[in-house]
């Protein structure tokens, strides 16, 4: 489920006369997310649980210089969110961004290293990186201080939610001011039921800090603007307790076939998506 595999660049304007922004899941799951998010001349990667070497072959496969980008901003503290952020700020000299909650925690949990350039933000505030402004949304999920992510530049918005915890209030009306937006939709509620995780693991994924089914997405979705939401892509499937055909049928039934949907690889980069005006 991918389209526009032509990257646009930064010398393309769409009949609007305005950039489009440039979206590409590098890595979706618990395996590992980082999303690579361009317009006009600033790139980011939000979050950073993929090894610096894969996020560079799979923008260079895109025609994107990982030099370009200017933050790696991170969610929360969970290990396929934040464990490569150190190797990326030595390796490529990317400045690091999170909550001191979150860097606190990453230190305590895994082998961050040395960050030289670490900027930290508080909860709800809003990051101007180059002509990304990023809203930083707090989130009721079991990390340390986590936040989802509303990115906004040349008039547009993208909103990057996951790893939400549960529907939470206030959600609805952000997602009904998106032109995009990638949201998990994490389990199927009866293979999660019916497969190997004890129960205490299920109890954590279905309680009010874990994650989205599939029916859950699809009902905070059917709360978009559909003349304004240009796609949605589903991200954050679990591999033991979903499947993308459940996932996309869940959704289908709430938002019928009009709405652009796409999935995110659990093990590589898809994209690259264009938001655009």
């Amino acid at each position: 489920m991918v389209f526009n595999e032509g990257l646009a660049t930064n010398t393309k304007y769409h009949s609007s006369g305005v950039r489009p922004v440039i979206v590409i899941p590098l890595q979706s799951g618990s395996s590992g997310n980082c999303i690579y998010v361009e317009s006009g001349d600033t790139a980011v990667l939000l979050d950073a649980g993929v090894a610096g070497v894969h996020v560079q072959r799979r923008l260079d496969a895109r025609g994107c210089d990982i030099r370009g980008v200017r933050a790696v901003v991170v969610s929360h503290d969970h290990m396929d969110h934040a464990s490569h952020a150190g190797v990326l700020h030595r390796k490529c000299g990317i400045p690091v961004y999170c909550t001191m909650a979150t860097i606190a925690r990453m230190r305590e949990k895994m082998e961050v290293g040395r960050i030289g350039d670490l900027q930290l933000f508080s909860a709800g505030t809003t990051l101007a990186i180059g002509s990304l402004l990023i809203d930083t949304i707090p989130t009721p999920h079991d990390g340390a201080d986590g936040v989802a992510f509303i990115v906004r530049a040349e008039g547009l918005r993208l909103g990057i939610l996951t790893d939400l915890g549960h529907v939470f209030p206030g959600l609805s009306e952000r997602i009904a001011a998106l032109d995009a937006v990638i949201i998990e939709s994490n389990y199927d509620p009866d293979l999660l039921a019916r497969g190997p995780y004890p129960p205490w693991l299920q109890a954590r994924i279905k309680g009010p800090g874990g994650h989205l089914s599939n029916e859950e997405s699809a009902g905070i979705l059917s709360a978009a603007n559909r003349t304004r939401l240009q796609w949605a892509c589903l991200a954050h499937l679990s591999e033991n307790n979903n499947r993308p055909d459940l996932a996309e049928t869940a959704h289908r039934a709430l938002l019928g076939s009009e709405l652009r949907l796409f999935i995110a690889d659990r093990y590589g980069a898809c994209g690259p998506f264009e938001v655009v005006a």
